[in-house]
């Protein structure tokens, strides 16, 4: 775990330009989209939102600025004091918290399933356990509360590598690998699949689970520059709404995210 922390804290800069990028900002825009579908009969208040690896906060800003309450849970200092400068830079401060910690040492505090939301959203290609991993992040959140889990996703892997590195041995490769490389973080990543992961979910009581599509034509579009251009932007994320819950497009890409309820109890 120390070595993580380090190479986590030594990338914060390199996190956040990905994050400015077309693909970045997409990634966020339809992660806090897709949830907000589904908070209707949730509350009538604000929402007590629990933010796992939430890193700088990238998912946490967003839904503090519209006055939700967030817990961001991180184990790298660096992240989270990117957080913190994120928060009061919007003038969030009071409804982000920080907390250094991790998922499988959880504060008993924050794992006693008081939250209405929780996010593990760029985790489960880190973990091992990825089934042990899910059922711990589910203790912070309340019978009926909402889950939203992003994971990378195996089916765009062979997809990805064919369109973007015109890589077509390597394609083949990947039809039957469930592990591929991230350059900012330099670590080795688990790949899973969206079918996969909703079986985990409804194996440990949740409900409702709807599967969506993160950037389903984004990483397949070769000229990165002009995704920069504004109204090439503004056209890419029409397709990108249209797309995000319509099969078969979820199903090849670059992201799923799936949103289910917990089991009322």
């Amino acid at each position: 775990m120390p070595e993580a922390v380090e190479k986590f804290n030594a990338i914060v800069s390199a996190w956040k330009e990905w994050q400015d990028a077309p693909w970045g900002r997409l990634r966020y825009a339809f992660g806090e989209a897709n949830l907000r579908r589904h908070f209707g009969d949730l509350a009538d208040g604000p929402l007590r939102v629990f933010d796992l690896a939430g890193g700088d906060g990238g998912d946490a800003v967003r839904l503090a600025a519209r006055g939700h309450h967030v817990t961001i849970v991180d184990y790298a200092p660096a992240m989270l004091a990117a957080a913190t400068e994120r928060a009061d830079a919007g003038g969030l401060a009071e409804l982000i918290t920080c907390v250094q910690a991790d998922v499988h040492a959880l504060p008993a505090d924050l794992a006693a399933g008081e939250f209405d939301v929780v996010l593990c959203r760029n985790l489960l290609q880190y973990v091992e356990d990825v089934r042990q991993t899910l059922d711990l992040a589910l203790g912070p959140l309340r019978p009926g509360g909402l889950y939203s889990v992003m994971a990378i996703n195996k089916h765009a892997a062979p997809l990805t590598v064919a369109v973007r590195q015109m890589d077509l041995a390597a394609a083949v490769a990947a039809l039957d690998s469930d592990q591929a490389q991230t350059q900012i973080f330099d670590s080795a990543l688990a790949l899973h699949t969206a079918e996969e992961i909703t079986l985990v979910l409804e194996e440990l009581g949740c409900r409702e689970v709807r599967h969506y599509g993160i950037r389903n034509v984004c990483d397949y579009i070769a000229d990165d520059a002009r995704k920069h251009d504004p109204a090439f932007y503004d056209d890419l994320e029409r397709v990108e709404l249209a797309m995000t819950a319509r099969h078969p497009y979820m199903h090849t890409a670059r992201a799923f995210q799936l949103i289910a309820r917990k089991q009322e109890k």
